[in-house]
């Protein structure tokens, strides 16, 4: 009977630990862009601008109000 390859099996699951971590990483850059503004790309609300929807507007820093 054959002995089985430890070696070979810790080596596919240091593989699979190291793609694993790199679609995190992967999925985590890609799913929040820390300037979401430069590539246009929707926020977690789903406003262009970043504005959130049903928040009170402020007004222009130069008027009374």
């Amino acid at each position: 009977m054959a002995t089985p390859n430890y070696s070979y099996e810790k080596r596919q699951k240091e593989l699979a630990k190291k793609r694993k971590k790199e679609d995190k990483l992967k999925r985590k850059a890609e799913g929040k862009p820390e300037d979401g503004d430069e590539d246009g790309t929707e926020g977690e609300n789903g406003a262009v601008d970043g504005s959130v929807e049903g928040a009170p507007e402020t007004p222009p820093a130069g008027t009374p109000g």
